[in-house]
């Protein structure tokens, strides 16, 4: 069944805006989004980019499941989906083009592939002059084995997937035989500086960020130095202090998100690093601890955004 058919067809009958919120799984936070934009008085249709394209005989030269000769009133980003190279492109190009013809798109087509190419967050963060730990990507296990053999004695690199999240997939690599082979990486090496100090623990901190605002923040604690929810870290309210919001909104700015999760550490000087922006954040072990409902904020800063007069008293 198409994820469209969960919810009535946009723009049939009256109602409040038309939102395309798209989902790769019609799954918790899908379910969260849609009952929070129908608090705020508009339609949430899902909607998965894989079953999007393009029409030139249409007038919009779109094809938005859900939505029949119409365009949504804006587009809510939650997760573009795996695919080919080609289809995820495809995927973006939709993005792109509703962006082009005028449709609200949270977060951009271009926001979103800064923030899952880890190698173009880190160049954004340092062309902005945002603490980031040292980072290097390159495209040859020679180049690679140069890296570690150059800076591995200055203490541990994490590996990571160019794509990768969650923290699947990291790795310390303490030495230069610790790098895997390049077939193994997808034909990049992304390495970055490994900051994490074990103090009773390791912490790190989610500041969620939209429109310009630090709405919630988390402490994740966990045994292990990977500390993301998913794998087990634990997450704790935290109240963001001065610099943490500040390093939050410049990194969201800086990637040119309405909304996203910004990922910091201390290191061992207790200074802050950003060490990631998300521009499609999951929120439900920051909801465990938020004194609030996280998609009702996302849903009315989105619905406040394009002019709709109910979002401000759903707030």
């Amino acid at each position: 069944m198409p994820l469209s058919d969960r919810q009535p067809a946009a723009r049939k009958g009256v109602g409040g805006p038309k939102i395309a919120l798209v989902v790769d799984l019609y799954d918790w936070h899908a379910r969260d989004l849609t009952a929070a934009f129908a608090r705020a008085g508009a339609i949430a249709v899902p909607v998965r980019l894989s079953q999007c394209g393009f029409d030139t005989r249409r007038s919009s030269g779109l094809v938005i499941p859900g939505f029949g000769a119409d365009l949504p009133d804006a587009v809510f980003v939650r997760a573009i989906g795996s695919g080919t190279f080609e289809s995820v492109t495809l995927r973006l190009d939709v993005l792109h083009s509703l962006g082009a013809i005028g449709v609200p798109v949270f977060n951009s087509a271009r926001t979103v592939e800064i923030c899952v190419d880890k190698a173009a967050t880190s160049f954004v963060l340092a062309r902005h002059a945002i603490p980031t730990p040292p980072t290097w990507t390159v495209q040859s296990e020679q180049a690679a084995r140069q890296i570690a053999r150059r800076e591995a004695g200055r203490g541990p690199l994490v590996l990571k997937p160019l794509f990768g999240a969650q923290g699947f997939g990291l790795k310390l690599i303490r030495r230069e035989d610790d790098l895997p082979p390049l077939e193994a990486v997808e034909g990049v090496y992304y390495l970055q500086r490994y900051i994490a100090v074990e103090r009773n623990g390791f912490h790190d901190i989610r500041v969620l960020v939209s429109q310009g605002q630090a709405v919630a923040a988390m402490t994740r604690h966990a045994t292990h130095w990977i500390t993301n929810v998913k794998l087990g870290g634990r997450p704790e309210r935290c109240e963001p202090d001065a610099m943490m919001i500040d390093l939050a909104l410049r990194a969201a700015a800086a990637t040119g998100a309405d909304f996203a999760g910004v990922d910091m550490i201390r290191d061992r000087e207790d200074a802050l690093q950003v060490l990631e922006v998300n521009s499609m954040p999951g929120w439900r072990g920051l909801q465990k601890v938020a004194p609030f409902s996280i998609a009702d904020r996302l849903a009315t800063d989105l619905l406040t955004r394009i002019g709709w007069p109910r979002a401000k008293a759903a707030s």
